[in-house]
C-alpha cells in the first residue's frame, strides 16, 4: 500500500468515525427526548366565569307573496323599509343591523301531476344587535308592528368576551395545577417542566325561541314578553402535562 493510499484510508477511517459518533449522538438525543415525553403525567382543569350579557341578537323575517315578483319585492321593500326606520327610532346603529338573506321563490300549485306558477314567495332575513338590553321587549314588539312575520330566534350574548375567557383560562390552569399538587405526593413522583399544554373554551348562550303569537304575530296579538337576561355561563379547560423526573 502506498503512502497516498494508507493517507486516504485514515481520512476515511476519521470520517467514519465522526459520522459515527455523530449517529450516536442523534440516538441518544432521541433517546433522551422519548424518554422526556414518554414518562409524563397529565392534570386537567376547568375554570368557569358568570356574567350578565350586554347584547341581544335578533333574527328576523320579513316574507311576502304576490303573483308576481316584482309585486313581491315591492311589498317586501315597503314593509323592510318600515322596520329599518323603526329601529333608527330605537337608536340602533347602522353596524348593527344586517340583511343576512335575500331570497325570491317561485310557489307552484302541484295537481293531478302538473305544476302550475301561482306567484312568488320573497324572504328577507335582518339580524339586530340590541344593546340596549332594556330596550329588547320594546324592539321585538315594534319589528313586528312594522312588518316582520317572522323572529327566528333571540340570543342574549356579551359582545366582547375575551377578557372573561382570559378569566376562565386563569381558573382552569390554578385548578389544574392545584390538582398536580395533590396528586404528586400521592403518586409519589416528581414533577419536571411542562411538555404539552392543551386548551377548550366555549361559551354556554342558550338561544330564546319565540312561538309567532308570542311576539304578536298570530291571531289575537299579545305584547311581546318582559326579558329575562339571566347569566352566561363562560367555560375553559386545559391539560397540562408534565415531564416525571
Amino acid at each position: 500500500m502506498t503512502k497516498l493510499q494508507k493517507m486516504l484510508a485514515g481520512w476515511v477511517g476519521l470520517a467514519l468515525a465522526v459520522v459515527l459518533i455523530a449517529f450516536l449522538g442523534v440516538l441518544t438525543k432521541q433517546a433522551s427526548e422519548t424518554a422526556a415525553t414518554t414518562n409524563t403525567v397529565s392534570f386537567s382543569g376547568t375554570g368557569k366565569v358568570l356574567a350578565k350579557p350586554d347584547v341581544a341578537i335578533i333574527d328576523l323575517s320579513i316574507v311576502t307573496q304576490a303573483a308576481t315578483s316584482k309585486a313581491a319585492q315591492d311589498s317586501n321593500s315597503t314593509k323592510s323599509a318600515a322596520v329599518m326606520s323603526f329601529l333608527k327610532s330605537q337608536n340602533i346603529d347602522d353596524k348593527d343591523i344586517q340583511t343576512s338573506a335575500y331570497n325570491i321563490y317561485p310557489q307552484y300549485d302541484y295537481t293531478d301531476g302538473k305544476s302550475k306558477l301561482t306567484g312568488y314567495q320573497v324572504n328577507e332575513t335582518i339580524e339586530v344587535k340590541v344593546r340596549d338590553l332594556t330596550k329588547t321587549d320594546t324592539v321585538l314588539a315594534g319589528v313586528v308592528a312594522a312588518g316582520a312575520n317572522q323572529i327566528g330566534q333571540l340570543q342574549l350574548t356579551i359582545d366582547n368576551p375575551d377578557a372573561l375567557q382570559a378569566q376562565a383560562r386563569e381558573a382552569a390552569i390554578k385548578d389544574a395545577q392545584s390538582k398536580a399538587d395533590t396528586l404528586k405526593s400521592q403518586l409519589g413522583i416528581k414533577l419536571g417542566r411542562i411538555v404539552d399544554f392543551t386548551e377548550n373554551s366555549n361559551s354556554v348562550i342558550p338561544p330564546i325561541m319565540y312561538d309567532k303569537s308570542v311576539v304578536g304575530l298570530g291571531s289575537g296579538a299579545v305584547p311581546a314578553p318582559e326579558i329575562a337576561t339571566g347569566q352566561n355561563e363562560i367555560t375553559d379547560n386545559v391539560t397540562v402535562t408534565y415531564q416525571i423526573r
